[in-house]
């Protein structure tokens, strides 16, 4: 009997245990799906796992070169590099990575496409509204407060989330040294003694010019062998991974998503 591909849509064999056409696991495949995916097949299964609508409604082409614009991707070019891509609305292309790290490129799609799964789940709309009864209009104004309060919250939220310049974890090439920034801080790297350490100079990189001075090759040895190196910050455990799955009845807006910025 066929089967139809839950990746590319190709009907295939129900006894494959991958599609032949695109590479992605069936439904019915043994897959560790909760884990960080560090290849693009991995990247495939962790895809077709959580439930994720075809590449063409989410706009995400994993082991695929798309040229059409509005699309996120990442494949294998001819000369063995892996490139992770962002086609813009205009048609115009953004590399984000280009390089030999197959591990580290399938981590920059995979961050995207998380990300833009919470932003998607976060734009459905919420249940039907019921009326309220006189006794529950009762109820709403005593909890007047509460709700002000709530509201200044997410205001105050709002306005950090706006002026946070935050650049993305990674290597930056900064006045001659090398440094890494995780979370709020920053380490440089020692050619001496061919180690990491944290830095308490001002680093005046932020997400406006981090592109200026980003970096995908290093040298000397990794950060994420040092003993600075938070794992946790991309280790998924099974409840946090659950929390990118996406439910059949969900709609997808790939419309929303912003086409105009580099990545």
């Amino acid at each position: 009997m066929k089967i139809k591909c839950n990746y590319c849509g190709a009907m295939i064999d129900e006894t494959e245990e991958r599609c032949p056409n695109c590479g992605a696991p069936l439904s019915g495949a043994n897959r560790t799906a909760n884990e960080q995916p560090k290849t693009i097949e991995e990247l495939k299964e962790w895809y077709v796992a959580h439930h994720l609508p075809a590449p063409e409604i989410t706009r995400f082409f994993i082991g695929k070169d798309i040229r059409d614009p509005k699309a996120f991707g990442i494949y294998k070019n001819g000369v063995g590099d892996f490139v992770v891509y962002k086609n813009k609305a205009n048609g115009e292309r953004a590399i984000r990575y280009q390089g030999a790290d197959e591990a580290y490129a399938v981590n920059e799609l995979y961050q995207r496409l998380r990300a833009e799964i919470v932003d998607q789940k976060g734009r459905q709309p919420g249940g039907p509204s019921t009326p309220a009864t006189p006794t529950q209009k009762k109820k709403k104004k005593k909890g007047c407060g509460c709700m002000i309060a709530i509201i200044v919250v997410f205001i105050i939220g709002a306005i950090f989330a706006i002026f946070d310049k935050t650049p993305p974890n990674g290597y930056y090439n900064y006045q001659g040294t090398q440094y890494y920034h995780q979370g709020s801080s920053w380490y440089y790297y020692d050619k001496a003694t061919d180690d990491w350490y944290k830095s308490s100079s001002d680093i005046d990189i932020d997400e406006d010019n981090a592109d200026q001075y980003r970096i995908y090759t290093h040298e000397g040895s990794d950060f994420e062998s040092s003993s600075w190196y938070d794992s946790g910050s991309y280790d998924d455990d099974d409840d946090y991974d659950s929390d990118y799955d996406y439910g059949g009845s969900d709609s997808w807006d790939s419309g929303s998503t912003d086409w105009d910025s580099d990545w």
